[in-house]
This record gives C-alpha cells, structure tokens and sequence, in this order.
C-alpha cells in the first residue's frame, strides 16, 4: 500500500475559487488562506508518496484507540495532546464531537463489515482540531484526520457533521485498500465512495433506514445566511446550494451531464455525483438500511483486491453487479445494482 499523492479535503476547489474572488476580504480572506494553504500540502503529499507507507502492524481491537489533539489555530500537525481514549468527555465541544465522529466510524466499520479501523490493523485514529485561522477546510493527509474551525459565517465548525469524518476517514480505507488514482473517474469514484459511507457512517449512527435518511453531505456545515442545505446531495446532485457567494451547485446526477474539466483533477468533487446517485437509487431500491445489502456491495467491491487503481465508472459498475452476484445470488440485488447504473448511464454488464 502507498499513501495517495494527494490531500483529500471536503471542501470542493470550485467553492473556494468562487468565493476567493469576492470583493468582501471576510469572505475572500479566509477562502484565498484555505486556498493557499491546501496547495501546499498537495505538494507536500506528492513528495511524501513517493517514500510509500508501511505496511499495517496493528493489533486488532474491537475497541478504538482515539486520540485529540488541539492546533490551536496554528498549522503544526498535531498539535497538543488534549483527549485520549479513556478520558472523560471534555469541556471544548468540537473536541467531543472529533472522539465522537472517529467512534461512529470505527463503529460502522466494524459492526457491518468486520474491518478493524482504517488499516483493518486496529490503527490508531487521530485527528487534531482547531486547526489554522478561520480554516475552511477538514482533510485527510494520510496519516490523521483535521478540522478547521470554519470562518463562522459561510462555513461553521468542521466537526459538526458526523459523515464530514467519516467521509475523511473513508479516504484512508480507500488509502488502504483499492487505492483509486485521484484524477478523473477513478478520482470520482475516490471521493463517492467517501460519501457513500460517510452517510452509511451517519445513517448507522442515527438508526435511520434508507427512506428516512436525507443522503446530504455536511448538512448542518454551511452558515445560517447561506441558501443551501449541505456540500452535496447524492439523492438529487446539483441541488445542495444556490447560493450568490458559494455558487450553484454543480454536480451531475447523470452521465449526460458529466463535467469535462481540468480543474479540481478532472472534476473529482463534481462527477463523483454520479456514482453517488447510482448509489442512493440501489439503498432506496432495497429499502431497509443501507448499510446493509447495498453497503456490503460497494465494501466487498472496494476491498475485494479487483478494482484497478485506475478504474472508469463502467469498471465499479460491472464490479459492483458481480459482487452483488456472488454476495446475493440472481435475486432482488443484482437486478437493483444493474437498474441503478443504467438510470445514472453507466452500463454495469
């Protein structure tokens, strides 16, 4: 396994581009500072990846190893050790909420997949909060999780939205297992799969079954005076925010519209979109929870060491349609897998 040459942050370039062009510096301040910063560490992630990373050595628990670290509004990594394990719950929030997101996560990792943490090596789950100056931003960097605490106004704390962890947390299982090429579709289907079991990791936390959920990305994120719900919505891509400083949001649901761009490696945080939407009409499909049946589909596909590092949406789909086979048998499964790509226009045989 090789750490990916990339930084996997939640918060879409084409957002950031956007408001670093507004004429108001507390909005163009902090996104050009978010900006700045995220294109230094993707450099930095391109030197390191080239060492690769150890293989997993952990011992696997039942039981996550969590620890917190406070940046305390600067940018060295971790930070100050302020929560461990067994402590009691702390008096800073956004702390408890970090434990709390990397538990969930663990949590659905293990109880509906058998893995043991990220590495399924029982690796150790660390994340460091308060990170930078009204930083925009939450990411993965290969080893740990960190959240900025939002500028206050477009973005609020980046803890607040359980699947915002578990969507990070999901690179590192991507990290570690299919390890998808982040660019174009591959890179698409590097940031769906985030998504997919960032709300899996939501739903499970809330016991919420597939007609209940409402399948948006970072709901409760963005501010109060921003017109939008969440970052995105798998149930209707395109339809998260329209708002006159974020923009509208410009996800396709289906190939017909899919976004030929050089930005943002080849669109990964727009066309993701569509893989996400196959997805929500298969766990709606099914009906009952989605962690279940359509979950055990997209974690066999990922982790069943057949999907290529550089594999197109036809490449998962067809996957995907001959997991649900050995999984399910010539049942319900395999006929809502197939249906599901063909709605989004992606051929799955």
């Amino acid at each position: 396994m090789n750490n990916p040459a990339v930084f996997c942050s939640v918060i879409p370039p084409h957002i950031l581009d956007r408001l670093a062009q507004h004429e108001d510096p507390a909005v163009y301040g902090p996104a050009r500072r978010t900006l700045e910063h995220d294109a230094q560490l993707r450099t930095q992630r391109r030197i390191t990846t080239v060492r690769g990373a150890a293989a997993p050595t952990g011992s696997p628990s039942d039981k996550p190893d969590r620890t917190i670290y406070d940046a305390g509004h600067q940018e060295t990594l971790p930070g100050t050790k302020v929560h461990a394990e067994s402590d009691q719950p702390s008096n800073d929030a956004t702390v408890n909420r970090a434990h709390a997101g990397l538990g969930a996560t663990f949590e659905l990792y293990l109880k509906a997949y058998g893995r043991h943490s990220i590495d399924d090596s029982g690796l150790p789950l660390v994340a460091s909060v308060h990170y930078g100056e009204k930083y925009d931003n939450a990411f993965w960097n290969g080893e740990q999780m960190v959240f900025g605490d939002g500028d206050g106004e477009l973005f609020l704390d980046f803890t607040l939205p359980v699947d915002v962890i578990g969507h990070e947390l999901t690179h590192g299982v991507t990290q570690y297992t299919a390890n998808l090429d982040y660019f174009g579709q591959s890179g698409a289907l590097n940031e769906s799969v985030s998504d997919v079991f960032g709300t899996l990791i939501k739903q499970y936390a809330l016991g919420q079954s597939a007609d209940r959920a409402d399948w948006l990305i970072g709901a409760g994120l963005l501010g109060p005076n921003v017109h939008g719900e969440a970052l995105r919505s798998m149930k209707a891509p395109g339809t998260a925010y329209d708002d006159p400083q974020l923009g509208k949001d410009p996800q396709p649901g289906t190939m017909e519209d899919y976004v030929r761009t050089s930005r943002d490696n080849g669109g990964v945080h727009i066309n993701s979109g569509i893989p996400n939407h196959a997805f929500y009409l298969l766990a709606t499909a099914l009906g009952g929870n989605a962690w279940e049946r359509a979950g055990k589909i997209w974690y066999a596909t990922l982790t069943g060491g057949e999907l290529d590092k550089d594999a197109q949406f036809a490449d998962f789909a067809r996957l995907t349609a001959a997991t649900a086979r050995s999984l399910y048998g010539e049942g319900d499964e395999i006929q809502a897998v197939l249906k599901a790509w063909s709605q989004v226009g992606v051929p799955a045989t």
